[in-house]
């Protein structure tokens, strides 16, 4: 080929190999597709048809034949793309039984005949000048419910409005169950604190840093009624229950100086009615807020259905009303130059995850990372998607979220589910799908921030959800209080996590624990997976786990950036590899009843193999067994 080719996607139509299938590219590059068709199948002649995701029908081009590859035809052409988008191609080919197509199956590539409903493969086209931040690469996150992890001393004054009509209850029962019950009304008021706080995080980083965090991921801090706080009254307040914002600037100094960054939790999709924009209930005075005066400066933040008893609301819940985000002072007051994304990040914070990402328009997240990067160079932007994010539509509208100016990265809510079904039922092969179509879907700067989750304030506890008792979705709050896992059960979910954290450390992307994780914490979802972290009652044995697999991820740069390969996915076991020139790390699990033998291929060529989980002693033979619910790692040089 006469142009100099930059970037090679190849697909093996055999339904198998996926080694090569990474069909992402900055724009402008030049991108070779190589396509190997088994040769029984006959080929006499082959076209790419592609499109962009805004086009209604495929065009087609010649795919011609460049050589034979033992059992293979080899078919290549430089793909017809170069400008920022998403794409979407197949290859169509006649042989001696008509015509077939090459298309996708899952993560994989096969020929088939049958033309109803068959999968084209995705090509990501993104901004040549994107680029994520690396103070996240290869770090590891730490979520934390700021009122149920430490009650340290705090010397801020709560100076926040209250409203007698919405009292607030003070716990001083540190380590009791939050308040599961409805009020008299049946409402749920998430009105309870325990007195967990931004000094207590302060006087606990000492902790964080032994346990290896580099990065504090923490629920919403500003002023709101909710202990969750994701019913905003006042962006520009740290809420005093909390503390103040000397505090916050003082935890990330501290943070800093310790190689941790701080992340603020941005809900910019609704604020509370409780709130000094909205003042449904009349906390911030009577003629303050949109609820109440109609000529507020904040009534075109809201959408009036019937001024003002009827308004758009986050999914129907009335003490969340939704911000018209395409207001233009709603917009200045975010991003304009003393706007609230830039005031905290000027306090000390290193970026934002943004929730509800799919309710934030593309144009909206553009201008939110703008101000941010303007701010701060290697501010960090990450979206709260639960689906591939790479494809992801929302309100009948495509996303473009990794295009190179709207996120930096997700949460990776995929690979928990997929890491959930393989320790919990074996499925090798869901993870495989998972993992390999993030790498085929995803540029590699994306994959290197992605937030990987086991659990979050949003999901049941990760024990629980490996260890616990499957409840319905529609399971009452009075059945999630009740049913706890017995003592045997609780030890077998222990090494079951085990097993997942393994998997959430070694895997591509950020692992995030969500605290309290790491102590052997557990708890259906709200508000149960919201309870005190047990100090002084840790389980010690897994909080050591976590330190071990964090310092080690942390001492390889293989664990930053790689080239990651799955080698093997079925019959309960789960193999991969991840590699950087020479140095790779093969790793996996063996989540069957019976023991595995790995062989090492080329053993005796190789100058180091090292047994990483076993304190990195060397391997002496070519043949490792791995246990029945075992976990292998090994240095390969």
């Amino acid at each position: 080929m006469a142009e100099e080719i930059e970037r090679l996607c190849v697909l093996t139509a055999d339904g198998v190999t996926t080694d090569g299938m990474r069909l992402t590219a900055p724009s402008g590059e030049n991108v070779e597709l190589r396509v190997k068709i088994p040769r029984s199948c006959g080929v006499k002649e082959a076209k790419l048809l592609i499109k962009n995701d805004e086009e209604d029908h495929f065009n087609d081009y010649a795919l011609p034949w460049a050589r034979l590859d033992g059992d293979f035809d080899i078919y290549e052409t430089r793909l017809p793309v170069n400008e920022v988008g998403l794409y979407w191609f197949y290859v169509k080919f006649r042989a001696f039984g008509g015509d077939y197509l090459v298309c996708r199956n899952g993560a994989k590539a096969i020929v088939d005949h049958v033309y109803e409903g068959f999968a084209s493969f995705q090509f990501t086209v993104y901004d040549k000048e994107m680029t994520t931040p690396d103070f996240i690469k290869g770090g590891v996150f730490y979520h934390i419910f700021v009122d149920r992890f430490y009650k340290g001393e705090s010397q801020a004054i709560d100076d926040k409005p209250y409203n007698p009509e919405r009292p607030v209850v003070r716990r001083d029962d540190w380590g009791a169950e939050p308040e599961w019950r409805p009020d008299e009304n049946g409402e749920i008021l998430n009105n309870d604190f325990f007195g967990g706080n931004i000094a207590g995080i302060r006087e606990k980083l000492p902790y964080l840093n032994d346990l290896g965090v580099t990065c504090l991921y923490l629920s919403p801090i500003f002023e709101a009624y909710s202990n969750h706080k994701y019913d905003t009254s006042d962006y520009s307040k740290i809420d005093s229950i909390f503390g103040n914002e000397e505090e916050f600037r003082s935890l990330c100094d501290e943070a800093a100086r310790l190689g941790i960054r701080v992340i603020l939790d941005g809900v910019f999709n609704h604020t509370g009615a409780d709130s000094i924009y909205f003042n449904k209930f009349g906390t911030y005075g009577k003629k303050v807020g949109a609820y109440n005066d109609f000529n507020s400066p904040y009534h075109n933040w809201y959408n009036f259905i019937v001024f003002p008893r009827v308004y758009s609301s986050w999914w129907g819940i009335t003490t969340l009303p939704t911000v018209n985000k395409d207001d233009k002072n709603y917009r200045a007051y975010m991003f304009g130059e003393n706007g609230i994304i830039r005031k905290w990040l000027r306090a000390g914070a290193s970026g934002y995850r943004l929730d509800v990402a799919d309710e934030l328009s593309d144009d909206f997240l553009a201008e939110l990372k703008s101000a941010a990067r303007t701010e701060k160079q290697d501010a960090l932007v990450l979206g709260e998607v639960w689906e591939d994010a790479s494809n992801k539509s929302a309100y009948g509208k495509r996303k473009h979220y990794f295009q190179g100016h709207e996120l930096d990265s997700v949460m990776n809510y995929p690979l928990k589910d997929s890491i959930v079904d393989f320790v919990r039922r074996g499925n090798a092969e869901s993870l495989a799908f998972v993992v390999e179509s993030e790498l085929e879907n995803y540029p590699s700067d994306v994959i290197d921030c992605l937030m990987n989750n086991l659990g979050t304030h949003d999901t049941a506890r990760i024990l629980t959800v490996l260890g616990g008792r499957e409840l319905p979705n529609d399971a009452s709050r009075e059945e999630r209080h009740v049913t706890k896992m017995a003592f045997k059960e609780f030890n077998a979910a222990i090494e079951l996590l085990k097993i997942a954290v393994f998997l959430q450390m070694t895997l591509p992307g950020v692992p995030c624990i969500y605290y309290g994780d790491e102590a052997g914490m557990e708890g259906y979802n709200d508000p149960f997976n919201r309870g005190c972290f047990p100090w002084g009652n840790e389980n010690m044995d897994l909080t050591d786990f976590y330190k071990k697999m964090i310092k080690i991820r942390r001492s390889d740069p293989v664990f930053k950036h790689s080239e990651t390969k799955v080698l093997y996915a079925k019959d309960s076991i789960f193999i991969f590899e991840r590699s950087v020139g020479k140095e790779k790390y093969i790793i996996g699990v063996n989540r069957s009843y019976f023991p595995v033998k790995y062989e090492i291929i080329d053993f005796d060529k190789l100058s180091s193999v090292q047994n990483v989980m076993d304190g990195y002693s060397d391997v002496e033979s070519e043949y490792i067994i791995i246990l029945p619910y075992g976990k292998m790692m090994l240095k390969i040089s």
